[in-house]
């Protein structure tokens, strides 16, 4: 009688483990299904960064825990392309978790050798002209001492061979608290005495426009005394780098900004 009372315990806590790991396993299905038809489109089918951030890293730079994690799927991000959500609490739960199952996958396994790259970068690329890393280089375009935290190899390669692919296409105004990124915009204006300047939009409110040259000077302007304000909606400066780098010298680039994690 006791073998059997033993029996049909262990037999209950066997199909309860069965339990709990096939509810887990459904749970796991369905956090990947709703990824993959929610946000896969912006942030990669593994989550290794597109149009959006990269999520396939162990800490994500705006989401700390799982409460902050669902609050930006739930609510969105203000002044970015990050939309809010119309999903269900429960099914919102699931995705935080596959998200998090993404942020637990290996890191990216590039080709190229990072140090190489980074003589590339400095050097022959001349990216430091426009971007700084960890203060090093100029404020022209935006800082990439993280990008390898918000944006995966593929998204890289293609924004190095295509750079107007990523500029924002929105025709919104200046968002104050936003990054640069989000407020991307060329501006070529002409003054009052004719002088014609070209640069990239640092801050801007209705009556005035502040734009900041390459070579790092910053102009001011009330908008009203310009004889011409353009506004250069999915321009970029940024030159293709196709023809600059050889497909080699492409991929080490790319292995030395993914390497990039804001560690000085």
């Amino acid at each position: 009688m006791k073998l059997l009372k033993g029996l049909s315990l262990l037999v209950g806590s066997a199909l309860t483990l069965f339990s709990l790991a096939l509810s887990s396993a459904n749970n796991k299905a369905q956090g990947e299904k709703l990824y993959q038809v929610h946000c896969a489109a912006c942030h990669g089918p593994n989550g290794e960064g597109g149009l959006g951030p990269t999520l396939a890293a162990p800490q994500l730079t705006r989401a700390s825990d799982d409460e902050a994690l669902f609050k930006i799927i739930k609510d969105g991000i203000a002044g970015t392309e990050m939309p809010s959500s119309r999903l269900e609490v429960e099914a919102i739960k699931e995705l935080v978790r596959w998200v998090r199952n993404l942020g637990q996958r290996p890191v990216e396994k590039i080709g190229g050798d990072a140090t190489r790259g980074g003589k590339l970068y400095f050097t022959k690329g001349d990216c430091a002209s426009c971007h700084a890393i960890n203060g090093r280089g100029s404020a022209f375009g935006p800082d990439l001492s993280d990008i390898g935290l918000r944006r995966g190899a593929t998204h890289l390669r293609a924004s190095l061979i295509e750079p107007e692919a990523d500029v924002p296409k929105s025709f919104l105004m200046f968002r104050p608290g936003t990054a640069l990124p989000e407020n991307f915009l060329q501006v070529r204006v002409v003054t009052a005495d004719g002088k014609r300047i070209k640069g990239v939009r640092i801050n801007e409110d209705t009556f005035t426009i502040h734009l900041r040259e390459l070579s790092g000077r910053v102009h001011s302007f009330f908008k009203s005394e310009l004889k011409e304000l353009h506004k250069d909606w999915g321009k970029s400066p940024m030159p293709s780098y196709r023809s600059v780098f050889t497909g080699e010298e492409m991929e080490d680039v790319v292995a030395f900004l993914v390497s990039l994690r804001g560690e000085r």
